[in-house]
C-alpha cells in the first residue's frame, strides 16, 4: 500500500510537471492523484493500519470505558453505533464532554451498522477541514481581488508606476510583494500582485518571469511575519516562536533571500516592458473616481482585516476573508442599487464569481489531498525521522526540510517536525542540543525561515506558487528552467546570513 501510494503521487507529480508537452490540464492529474491515493489508503488500511495511526484506530474500536492514565473516554460499541459522529473523535474528546453529549441520544439509524472503517473517513474529514479552509480562503481572496479589478481599483497603484524599465519595475514589484506578504500573507499577496502584473505587462513570457519572482518575494516576505506564512503561523500559535523574535531574527535573512536573485537580475535583465493595450472596460460611464477609490481601499482594508480578525477571534483565516467579502458585497449592492440592471450586472459579486478560475481551486484540492495521503500513510513521518537520525545537526535538518518543502507541502513537514521535537522548558535545557529547542530556539527560528522560503525552488512547492501557476497557467518546466536556480541561490544566501548572524 505504502509503495503504491508513493508511485501514484510521483506519476501525478510528473503529469503536472509535463502538463504542456502532454496537452492535459494539470488539474486532472492533481485530482486523480489525490483521490486515488486516498482510495488505496482506505482499501489497504482494512488489512494493514499504518503503525503511527494504530493507537488512534484501536482507541476508536476498543469497547473499553477509559484509557488508563490519560483521562480520556473511549465509547463502547453500542454507543459508537448510536453516535458515529462522536466515536470518530476517538480518544481526542474528554470523558466529561462525551458523558454530557450522550444524555440526549441522537443519530441512531435503524438497521445501519457503524464499523471501524469509519476511521478512515474520519481521517479524510480531518484533513478536509484544513483543505476546505484553504480553498475557501483562496476563493474569497480571488473574489475580492476580481471585484476590485472590475471596479478598476488597481489603477490607484498602476497609474503611479510610470516606468517601463524591466529592472526598475522588477524591484518595485518585488519589494511591494515582500512587505505586502508580511502584512497580509503570501497567498493573498500573490493573487493581488498577479492582478497588478496583468495591468502593467502585456507580454506573457515577461509577465511569467515577473510572476516567478513574485513567488520568491511572497514566500520570503511571509517567512518573517507571524501571519505571513502558514508554517510561521503554526510555529507562532504552537508557542515555539514569539512575535518579536520572528520579526527581528528573520527579516534580514528573508530580505537577503529576495535581494540575491534581484541583484543577479539587475545585471542580466535588459529592455523595456510592453504595457498591455488599454481596453475600454465599458465601466467609465457608470463608475466615478470616488467609487473606484472606495472599492480599492475597502478591498485592501478587507484583506488586511483578515489577520486582525484571526488574532481577535482565533477563528480560521477564511472566516475573516468571508466576512470581508460579505461586507464588500453589501457595499457594492448599496453603491450600485440605483443604476441600471445592465450596469449592476457588470459590477456585482455574482458577475465577478463567474470570472473566478475554478480549475485552480480544483488543482489546489487535488494537490492537498495527495499530500495528506502521504502524511496519513506515514511517508512524511518516516522522512522526518530519517532526517533526525542521519542529520544530527539542527542547521542541516532545517535546510533539508526547506528543500523537501519544494516537493511536498511545507505544512505537514513542519507539523511532523513539531510532533517529533518538543519545546523544552528553559530550565530543563541542560545541554547545547536542548538549547536549540527551547521557545525561540535556533531550531524553531531557522525552521520558520527554511520552510517558508524553500518552497520557492519549485512552483508547486508553496501555496503562493500553486496559486500563481493556476492563475497564469505557468508551465512547471518553464519555472524549473527560469526561476528555480535563482530561488535556490536566494534560499542558501538567506540561510548563510542567518548562520553568520546567530549560529556561527
Amino acid at each position: 500500500m505504502e509503495v503504491l501510494i508513493l508511485v501514484i503521487f510521483i506519476v501525478g507529480y510528473l503529469g503536472i510537471a509535463l502538463e504542456h508537452p502532454l496537452h492535459v490540464d494539470k488539474s486532472a492529474f492533481a485530482l486523480l492523484a489525490g483521490t486515488l491515493c486516498w482510495a488505496v489508503f482506505v482499501i489497504g488500511g482494512k488489512a494493514h493500519v499504518p503503525e503511527h495511526l494504530s493507537h488512534e484506530y484501536e482507541a476508536i474500536i476498543t469497547p473499553s470505558e477509559e484509557i488508563a492514565g490519560e483521562g480520556v473516554f473511549v465509547m463502547p460499541e453500542d454507543k459508537q453505533k448510536a453516535h458515529p459522529e462522536l466515536s470518530h473523535a476517538g480518544k481526542g474528546i474528554a470523558k466529561a464532554e462525551l458523558v454530557d453529549a450522550l444524555k440526549e441520544p441522537s443519530g441512531w439509524k435503524e438497521g445501519v451498522e457503524y464499523r471501524p472503517h469509519n476511521f478512515y473517513e474520519f481521517r479524510l474529514l480531518h484533513h478536509l477541514q484544513e483543505i476546505a479552509s484553504i480553498l475557501f480562503f483562496l476563493l474569497g481572496a480571488m473574489t475580492i481581488v476580481e471585484l476590485v479589478d472590475a471596479h478598476e481599483g488597481f489603477a490607484v497603484i498602476t497609474d503611479k508606476i510610470k516606468t517601463t524599465n524591466k529592472v526598475k519595475l522588477l524591484w518595485i514589484i518585488s519589494l511591494l510583494t515582500f512587505f505586502f506578504s508580511a502584512a497580509l500573507d503570501n497567498l493573498t499577496t500573490s493573487i493581488v500582485m498577479i492582478s497588478l502584473l496583468r495591468k502593467l505587462i502585456g507580454d506573457k513570457q515577461t509577465r511569467w518571469f515577473f510572476a516567478g519572482i513574485v513567488i520568491v518575494a511572497a514566500n520570503a516576505g511571509g517567512a518573517w511575519s507571524p501571519i505571513g506564512d502558514v508554517t510561521t503561523t503554526m510555529l507562532w500559535i504552537g508557542n515555539q516562536l514569539t512575535t518579536p523574535v520572528i520579526i527581528t531574527h528573520l527579516i534580514v535573512p528573508s530580505l537577503v533571500c529576495l535581494l540575491v536573485p534581484l541583484g543577479l537580475l539587475t545585471f542580466t535583465m535588459k529592455g523595456e516592458v510592453e504595457r498591455p493595450k488599454l481596453r475600454d472596460s465599458g465601466h467609465g460611464d457608470i463608475l466615478t473616481k470616488s467609487e473606484r477609490n472606495l472599492i480599492f481601499f475597502l478591498g485592501v482594508a478587507g484583506l488586511l482585516f483578515v489577520p486582525v480578525f484571526k488574532t481577535i477571534t482565533h477563528l480560521p483565516p477564511f472566516m475573516g476573508m468571508m466576512l470581508s467579502l460579505g461586507a464588500m458585497w453589501l457595499v457594492t449592492e448599496i453603491l450600485h442599487r440605483k443604476k441600471s440592471i445592465e450596469a449592476k450586472s457588470k459590477l456585482s459579486v455574482i458577475s465577478v464569481l463567474k470570472k473566478i478560475d475554478s480549475s485552480s481551486v480544483l488543482f489546489f484540492l487535488g494537490i492537498l489531498l495527495a499530500v495528506a495521503a502521504l502524511q496519513e500513510v506515514g511517508h512524511l513521518l518516516v522522512m522526518a525521522d530519517w532526517l533526525r537520525v542521519k542529520l544530527a545537526n539542527v542547521f542541516a535538518i532545517d535546510l533539508a526540510i526547506g528543500l523537501l518543502s519544494a516537493l511536498v507541502d511545507n505544512v505537514p513537514l513542519v507539523a511532523a517536525s513539531m510532533g517529533m521535537y518538543d519545546v523544552i522548558p528553559a530550565a530543563a535545557a541542560v545541554t547545547d542540543w536542548d538549547q536549540n529547542f527551547v521557545q525561540d530556539g535556533i531550531f524553531w527560528q531557522f525552521l520558520a525561515y527554511c520552510a517558508g522560503t524553500g518552497g520557492s525552488a519549485l512552483i508547486i512547492g508553496s501555496a503562493a506558487g500553486v496559486a500563481v501557476m493556476g492563475l497564469e497557467r505557468i508551465d512547471f518546466i518553464w519555472y524549473l528552467r527560469k526561476i528555480s536556480l535563482l530561488a535556490i541561490l536566494g534560499y542558501f544566501a538567506g540561510a548563510a546570513t542567518y548562520y553568520l548572524m546567530f549560529i556561527l
